[in-house]
């Protein structure tokens, strides 16, 4: 019965390429001359012959080993399947042809819809910039007659790769690499005419060994697992250390140090932030964790060189940060950072690392962020998010103007619902405000909403 079954399925393959090779065949014809059309039905049936012997070279291959396993199986109609054990294989043969033996693939990501719409009170966010996909606390106007924009993008989904491999001495080996198509913003505004393609931009690329990470991740001085849930992007950016970038990382045990890749960002004069890639000595992290059925706690340090044309100075900072459970449906997350010199870690670089003084001395800026964030599940399906987030910087004002940043600040309310697993709709409300350092202010509101499927 299987191998008519099998026959039934390959005559209709059949019989479709020889359709398929044949109608280009036909068309030729008209327009050839008659000893030509020859050649071709010559050449068609020779390759139909070809694949009636591949497809009957697969049947046997297919067909012998099966006898043996009916036989077992009608020696033992009444053995119980299995209820436990590893997954049987997808494949024979790895995908990672160039890996070392018994290394393991995997992969995954997510597709995210964002749709939002913006209402500002003081001026207008630009197309192509950072604040049109999401909160950018540098990018609130101020000054100028409100406006409003709905956007939609989809620019965060995301995918990755990763491998992992033990060797029989218990050496562990991983590595990752992500990426999704955020590149800062739409830097193609034609592009929303017509297709909205964005090339992918990396996130993640790094290998482990043991106890060392080298490569580019998030940086050793960020709590990843304080961040509260939000449908913006970061939501809670005002106080958030988030950096990525390349380092060398040594963990053991609650401790971890890294040395990663240095960058100065300074001020001269103007609210400008100017690129200062002068660094000869790298950032210096070093940060502890505990954690148990209540939460989680960790405290960060931050040692850095800051240099300029000009000059140089040493900058550093603390964070600390953490999570704890309220009950068995709430939570609490915060994270508090603050120190001279330390403004490219904070809110998006909202803050430069240093400035140039009225005379012309390089300064450390001063700097402190923070956020708390409570999480409540009305459901396994239904949760929510009120969050707080709020930056403020020590702005000289005789040396930097009266346009640069002194204060921001953000509230966000959402409801995220699950139907089924891997997947969110949610909604979010939020409002935020910019100070700069003559005083002036102006404000945001967003109506955020997004789907979002993990796979």
């Amino acid at each position: 019965m299987g191998h008519m079954r099998k026959m039934s399925t390959l005559r209709p393959m059949a019989v479709a390429i020889v359709l398929a090779l044949a109608a280009p065949g036909v068309a030729f014809a008209q327009t050839t001359k008659e000893q030509e059309q020859d050649a071709r039905i010559q050449h068609l049936e020779a390759e139909l012959q070809a694949m009636k012997d591949l497809l009957l070279a697969n049947q046997a291959a297919t067909a012998a080993p099966a006898a043996p396993a009916a036989t077992a199986q009608a020696a033992a109609p009444t053995a119980p399947a299995p209820t436990s054990g590893p997954a049987a294989p997808i494949q024979k043969t790895t995908i990672l042809t160039a890996a070392a033996p018994e290394s393991r693939f995997s992969y995954g990501g997510f597709i995210k819809l964002d749709a939002m719409t913006t209402w500002t009170g003081d001026g207008e966010i630009p197309d192509a910039t950072p604040g049109r996909l999401f909160y950018f606390p540098a990018g609130t106007p101020v000054g100028g007659q409100g406006q409003s924009y709905t956007d939609f993008h989809a620019q965060f989904s995301r995918v990755w790769f990763g491998v992992d491999r033990k060797t029989e001495e218990g050496d562990t080996f991983k590595a990752l690499v992500e990426f999704d198509f955020f590149g800062g913003g739409n830097t193609n505004v034609g592009n929303e005419k017509f297709s909205n393609g964005y090339p992918p931009t990396l996130r993640h690329a790094y290998v482990g060994w043991n106890n060392w990470l080298a490569g580019q991740t998030w940086t050793n001085f960020m709590d990843l697992g304080s961040l509260p849930e939000t449908v913006d992007f970061v939501g809670v950016v005002d106080g958030t250390v988030f950096v990525r970038q390349a380092q060398i990382r040594y963990t053991k045990g609650p401790w971890s140090v890294s040395l990663e890749n240095p960058q100065t960002w300074y001020q001269a004069g103007s609210p400008a932030h100017l690129n200062a890639n002068r660094s000869n000595v790298p950032d210096v992290t070093a940060r502890w964790q505990t954690k148990g059925d209540w939460g989680h706690f960790s405290v960060a340090g931050l040692v850095r060189q800051i240099r300029t044309p000009q000059d140089s100075l040493v900058g550093g900072g603390v964070s600390v940060a953490g999570s704890f459970k309220l009950g068995d449906s709430d939570s609490l997350q915060y994270m508090v950072s603050g120190g001279p010199g330390i403004g490219r870690y904070l809110a998006f670089g909202l803050g430069p690392d240093a400035y140039l003084d009225v005379d012309g001395s390089l300064e450390a800026q001063d700097m402190v962020a923070g956020f708390a964030g409570w999480r409540h599940n009305f459901s396994p399906k239904l949760r929510s998010t009120l969050a707080y987030s709020t930056a403020r910087i020590d702005t000289d004002l005789a040396a930097i103007g009266p346009a640069a940043t002194r204060n921001t600040q953000s509230v966000r309310a959402n409801l995220i619902y699950s139907p089924f697993p891997k997947l969110d709709v949610g909604a979010e409300i939020s409002w935020a405000e910019r100070e700069l350092s003559n005083g002036d202010t102006g404000d945001l509101k967003r109506l955020h909403t997004t789907v979002k499927y993990s796979f």
